[in-house]
């Protein structure tokens, strides 16, 4: 069975090329990243092909490369589908011949959902990182972490009954309409009530790339989850920690003294003990670094409008948060190249 992508190109490409379109940012990416590298991981897990739709099979790069175009231009699964079938640039970026079908939506739902299982989503942001790193984009000189809320529309709206039992006891039950998220939970920030998941991330220092994702629910604090980030990557020895006040406490700094990394997570002042200037001073010193990875979280909102999760639970959840987290590095990575000639 033949796969739909195509390194040759037909008449028709030939003729399409010479249309006036904008490649560049496709062309970039293309110098950056080696996609060979990205096809031999996917075929780790389909050596034979992507074999989805019955009679045909499409190459996993190909609907890797559409849920990339999917995130940067914030489209549905059935708008990714028509946006490659009509635009010329989004076909040549997905090496898909003007004469070969494309996937449609369906497929490329199912190919997400096997992404997810085989959770093969983390080491494609290595390998990219890896590749980001030998054109001397992603350097680490420490890094910074930081969570932020994923909401979800799918929050319980259902009404609480009351049950009076006869040794006087009250039983509640909540009873809750169809298509609630039962993974989520719920959180409190400011005067705010929140149900979703938590996005924990790890950036590096310089530039704010995305080293780590982690996902979890809503209600998880934050500081918990810093060695799970941590364990993901391979900081330099005496790389610096950035991180906010809610991360402070002997638990951390322990963790961060055993894996050999400087700490600069901000002090946090306590019941009659105030923080000294110096602490404060310390403090405005590590803000002038974390607010990179609080513009990773703006980014991705802003740029691939990315207001809550897209799908069900935890797991598909956390996919969203790491295509997300791969797109931003990418879509971020030509302008640094720029910046540096």
């Amino acid at each position: 069975m033949a796969i739909k992508t195509n390194n040759q190109l037909s008449f028709a490409d030939i003729s399409a090329s010479r249309r006036k379109c904008k490649h560049t940012f496709f062309d970039q990416l293309n110098k950056l990243i080696t996609w060979q590298v990205i096809e031999k991981e996917l075929f780790l897990y389909y050596p034979k092909g992507l074999c989805l739709s019955g009679k045909a099979a499409y190459s996993p790069l190909l609907l890797f490369k559409m849920l990339l175009l999917q995130t940067w231009y914030a489209l549905s699964d059935y708008q990714v589908e028509e946006e490659v079938n009509d635009r010329i640039t989004f076909s040549r970026f997905c090496r898909i011949s003007m004469d070969s079908s494309v996937p449609d939506h369906s497929v490329l739902s199912r190919f997400r959902t096997a992404l997810t299982e085989k959770q093969v989503l983390e080491r494609l942001l290595k390998i990219i990182n890896d590749q980001l790193s030998s054109h001397g984009v992603l350097v680490q000189h420490g890094a910074v972490v930081d969570a932020s809320i994923t909401p979800t529309a799918r929050r319980p709206k259902g009404k609480k009954s009351y049950d009076l039992h006869e040794d006087g006891t009250i039983t509640v039950a909540e009873s809750y309409q169809k298509g609630v998220d039962p993974e989520a939970s719920w959180t409190k920030k400011g005067d705010n009530l929140y149900y979703g998941y938590k996005r924990h991330i790890l950036v590096e220092s310089k530039e704010g790339l995305v080293l780590a994702v982690s996902t979890t629910k809503a209600s998880s604090h934050d500081s918990a989850h810093l060695q799970v980030l941590l364990d993901k990557v391979e900081l330099k020895v005496g790389s610096r920690l950035y991180a906010d006040k809610g991360y402070s406490g002997s638990p951390n700094e322990t963790l961060l003294k055993n894996k050999a990394l400087k700490s600069a997570i901000q002090k946090k002042a306590t019941r009659n003990n105030p923080l000294s200037p110096t602490a404060k001073r310390f403090n405005t010193l590590v803000a002038k670094t974390r607010y990179k990875v609080e513009r990773v979280f703006g980014s991705i909102k802003s740029w691939f409008r990315s207001s809550g999760a897209r799908y069900i639970g935890l797991a598909k959840t956390h996919t969203q948060h790491v295509i997300e987290a791969i797109a931003y590095n990418l879509y971020r990575s030509p302008n640094i190249i720029l910046r540096g000639l």
